[in-house]
């Protein structure tokens, strides 16, 4: 976004982060369906159900609690409390915590809803029939609970807005406070978006990456975002852009016009949104929180990774991948490992890591009893969001719900640091762990643990990484670029009995043959 070093326009949310706080250290895990886990329950997805993405999952993990692949029993989702609470609660956009209608948004505390239930789906609409059912690539959709088509050739940001749009509109004579959520599935991909917005960005990227990347540094460096003397980590996986063929650079930049045309849309929907509010005289009154649900996508995609191995599947499927093709709906690409690290500058790496790059993300909120213009640079967590708006609502969590002993919640309110009256909320002592496709890091103050596998076990995302857990001061080297692993081994040692007993503690799973230890 704009308001932190971007130069796709974003003025809806620019406005929104610049009246709020910014966050400079808000952490998600790696992927997305775990984050959502704990946005929506405040505690731990290895606790929430999403232990890993159930795309993925091995079938020796599918009884294995926690790893149910939807949002379980053990916990009750903030729209649950809320609702219990005296809320009225809506959503609009993607779900991706449950596939069957017992675990939709129906049945999770909203009550009303439009839902994409998998992690993703075609922009337009074009993939709900004949050979994308055939590699089950086609996505389902709920409204109310009730399954639906999606209205192919309306653009997922401009429908996801209307909708929710219209559910607010429906609430205006309801005397209730509402809860809404509005999961947008731009910019995720296939990366596409409305010819007429790609067309602004023209020409905007054909300098390459590495120049995006040295561009939005010095601006985060502008808006005092990070230190003036900050380096980036070194790019890694990626062919300098001056090695690219003229036709390569050309669809490499498409890719990134491509991209920011999405966001550019996103924002365009949230000033609708906005606007709504205001209309409704509900805006003054409403605190607004905005994240990223993990850090960039930097896999190579060219078609669904259901149809990966069958032979001539984009033909097969109508992808047309071509340069003048690019961007529209029968278009399937991701933009790269490039362009990802340019967004997640200077950390290091990208989605699907437990490095900074991975979960590090744009996060701000900005509302009523936000103390606002400011930037906040504490370690803030999703888990966080739950209790956070809990304790604006006033509602308290039960120990139990419906009838089921739920989980405490274990993220922290960040109310103290809406009202500017704490930088922080957890104490230098206090760990945080992570795990994802068996990577694995554990954050304790300014100190962070790292462990990337050298090979990828089950999981066709984890690639090869030291094999070693390697220690960072993020104080002193937010870019995680200077392993402290061989100088500091007793407090390598400290952070790895930590990551131990968070692993023992969430129910962790762990390849056969391999171990927390390095």
């Amino acid at each position: 976004l704009g308001a932190f070093g971007g130069e796709i326009a974003t003025p809806n949310l620019d406005a929104l982060a610049n009246r709020g706080v910014r966050f400079t250290g808000f952490h998600t895990a790696p992927t997305c369906s775990p984050t959502r886990s704990m946005l929506l329950s405040g505690v731990d997805n290895h606790e929430a159900g999403i232990g890993t993405m159930v795309e993925s999952r091995p079938e020796s993990l599918a009884a294995r609690p926690g790893y149910e692949g939807y949002l379980n029993d053990r916990v009750a989702s903030i729209a649950e409390l809320l609702q219990q609470g005296g809320y009225r609660t809506v959503m609009s956009g993607k779900w991706h915590l449950g596939l069957t209608e017992d675990r939709g948004p129906a049945a999770r505390g909203f009550e009303r809803s439009y839902a994409l239930l998998q992690g993703l789906g075609n922009h337009f609409g074009a993939d709900q029939d004949g050979a994308w059912k055939g590699v089950n690539a086609s996505p389902t959709y709920r409204d109310n609970g009730e399954i639906v088509r999606y209205p192919v050739g309306r653009y997922s940001a401009d429908y996801f807005a209307e909708r929710l749009i219209g559910f607010l509109q429906e609430g205006a004579r309801d005397d209730r406070p509402f809860f809404a959520y509005l999961p947008f599935t731009t910019p995720h991909w296939p990366m596409q978006a409305p010819a007429e917005t790609i067309a602004k960005y023209k020409g905007r990227y054909d300098g390459g990456y590495e120049v995006l990347r040295a561009k939005r540094l010095e601006q985060q460096k502008r808006l005092g975002l990070v230190a003036p003397d900050q380096q980036p980590h070194a790019l890694e996986g990626v062919k300098p852009w001056d090695s690219l063929t003229p036709e390569q650079k050309a669809i490499e930049a498409r890719k990134m016009e491509i991209y920011a045309a999405m966001v550019d849309r996103m924002d365009q929907n949230v000033g609708r949104v906005i606007a709504e509010l205001k209309r409704l005289g509900r805006y003054d009154d409403t605190v607004i929180v905005f994240l990223a649900d993990n850090g960039p996508e930097g896999s190579e995609i060219d078609a669904p990774f259901q149809a990966r191995g069958i032979a001539d599947a984009n033909r097969k499927l109508g992808i047309d991948n071509s340069l003048a093709n690019l961007g529209s709906a029968t278009s399937y690409v991701g933009y790269g490992a490039g362009w990802a690290q340019a967004n997640s500058s200077p950390s290091w790496l990208v989605k699907g890591y437990p490095t900074e790059g991975g979960t590090r993300v744009t996060a701000f909120a900005s509302g009523k009893g936000v103390v606002g213009g400011r930037i906040a640079r504490g370690n803030l967590n999703v888990t966080d969001v739950a209790p956070t708006l809990l304790d604006l609502a006033g509602v308290t969590q039960p120990q139990s719900f419906k009838g089921r002993t739920i989980l405490p919640i274990e993220g922290k309110s960040l109310v103290p640091v809406l009202e500017d009256k704490a930088t922080e909320v957890r104490g230098p002592s206090e760990p945080v762990g992570t795990e994802l496709f068996y990577r694995r890091a554990l954050r304790k103050g300014d100190w962070k643990a790292v462990y990337l596998p050298q090979s990828g076990g089950t999981y066709p995302r984890a690639g090869a990484g030291s094999g070693k857990w390697q220690l960072f001061n993020l104080a002193a080297d937010p870019a995680e670029a200077n392993d402290l692993a061989t100088s500091q081994p007793e407090k390598l040692a400290d952070l790895i009995a930590d990551w131990d007993r968070y692993a023992q503690e969430k129910g962790v799973a762990l390849p056969e043959t391999g171990s927390a230890a390095p």
